[in-house]
């Protein structure tokens, strides 16, 4: 019987998060990041219906996971500026894996580098401050401009 390697539990950095249970190597598949594919719209509108948290993966071709609809515990995985953990996609699917080693008792951590519409007010701002007190934090889950595919030309 193999042992579970992550689990989730109450963040120090927000909400829940996931945590390793055993060590795992850089380079290992964690997890894949489960839920019904779905277009923006739809999972925009169960947002706005919803309360709490959204747990939408962006997907290039222009699609979501929705984890809030049959997604497993890697929704639960926070942003840090300096991850260890990276989303790696696959078609529709996407699969966490390790960036470097990982301890038992660590929190996994991906970078979002989420894209908004729009301009970036101070609301959105807030919205979407970063909590993850890593050295060089860019205190915002938004993509830096430089390392994002995201349009700024707007911003």
């Amino acid at each position: 019987m193999q042992r579970r390697r992550i689990t989730s539990r109450r963040s120090p950095v927000h909400g829940k998060g996931v945590f390793a249970l055993l060590p795992v190597a850089a380079g290992e598949r964690l997890i894949e990041y489960t839920g019904e594919v779905t277009s923006w719209r739809r999972a925009a509108a169960r947002q706005r219906a919803d309360d709490g948290h959204t747990f939408v993966f962006g997907l290039s071709d222009g699609h979501v996971i929705d984890g809030s609809r049959g997604g497993n515990s890697a929704r639960f995985i926070n942003h840090a500026c300096a991850p260890n953990c990276e989303a790696i996609e696959t078609g529709q699917r996407v699969f966490i894996h390790a960036l470097v080693d990982i301890h038992p008792g660590d929190e996994l951590f991906i970078d979002y580098g989420l894209c908004v519409d729009g301009e970036i007010t101070d609301e959105i701002r807030a919205d979407y401050a970063c909590r993850c007190g890593a050295p060089g934090c860019r205190r915002s889950m938004l993509a830096a401009a430089a390392d994002s595919g995201c349009d700024f030309s707007d911003a």
